[in-house]
């Protein structure tokens, strides 16, 4: 048993696996929580490593399997377009900084847009390409989540790759919760009346591309528009209703890759979100 400690902990996974060991890999989160728990004291490797034997000997979990090597390549891919973008944000800022000054040098801002220019061509380059091998492989499954109206082809493929292919996704409850979806409440007794937030504990990427989506959803998706004049109607402000579309759309994702079926706008056999914002 070992923590998922950013990549530091995967070549010697891949390498256990390969020789035929059982291996088992924990949210440090867990592993934390579970030392505060038991009033666990001080820190250092050795400790930590009693501590991760302890769980594991308190606890069952499930063995570790590498992803296929398609999602990961493809993650990686990923993480780059999200570095562009980045940089391409940082560019636009200094464009823009740069043009209201009262002096402007016209060659530093021609170096700058060209740089843009550089990135943008640089994105959907690579962004195509991370598409093209998905759909290589995964062809069926883009289809049915571009099926759902508000989810576009890259959506597609990035819900594909946050879910690993929902190949080893049991419940959409599991992808709302690693998307960082799920309600959180705050209140105790009658005196502490806390607002209801999502936990946004990891996921930032595709939760902030679900958000962008829920903008056309809760127009073009029956289910999602619904839901969206509901909350609004009981007087939940915009924002929060959008992000119940938000878990609304990854529910639906889950239902239709799973059933094999595309979106039929009069499939009323969704359970609604129930998301007490």
């Amino acid at each position: 048993m070992m923590e998922a400690t950013g990549i530091y902990y995967l070549q010697l996974a891949y390498y256990l696996v390969e020789q035929g060991a059982r291996v088992v890999v924990v949210n440090p989160v867990v592993i934390r929580r579970y030392i505060q728990m038991h009033l666990g004291k001080g820190k250092s490797d050795r400790k930590d490593a009693q501590w991760i034997m302890r769980y594991g000997e308190q606890n069952q979990a499930v063995c570790w399997q590498p992803e296929e090597r398609i999602i990961v390549e493809c993650r990686q891919l990923e993480q780059v377009i999200e570095q562009l973008i980045k940089q391409k944000t940082m560019v636009i800022n200094a464009i823009e900084a740069l043009e209201r000054q009262p002096v402007v040098s016209a060659l530093a801002v021609k170096s700058l847009k060209q740089t843009l220019k550089m990135l943008e061509k640089q994105v959907r380059q690579m962004e195509d390409k991370m598409l093209d091998a998905l759909e290589a492989v995964y062809e069926k499954e883009i289809r049915l989540l571009s099926s759902i109206p508000g989810i576009g082809r890259k959506t597609a493929g990035m819900l594909l790759l946050f879910a690993g292919g929902f190949r080893k996704v049991g419940s959409y409850r599991q992808l709302i919760a690693k998307a960082g979806l799920s309600p959180r409440e705050y209140t105790s007794g009658t005196s502490v009346r806390g607002k209801v937030l999502i936990t946004k504990m990891g996921g930032g990427l595709i939760r902030s591309k679900l958000f962008m989506c829920s903008f056309s959803a809760k127009i073009s998706n029956a289910a999602c528009k619904a839901l969206y004049e509901r909350l609004v109607a009981k007087g939940k402000n915009g924002k929060l209703a959008l992000i119940a579309v938000s878990n609304k759309l990854l529910k639906q994702a889950f239902a239709i890759v799973k059933s094999g079926k595309p979106y039929q706008a009069d499939f009323n056999k969704f359970t609604p979100v129930k998301l007490d914002f």
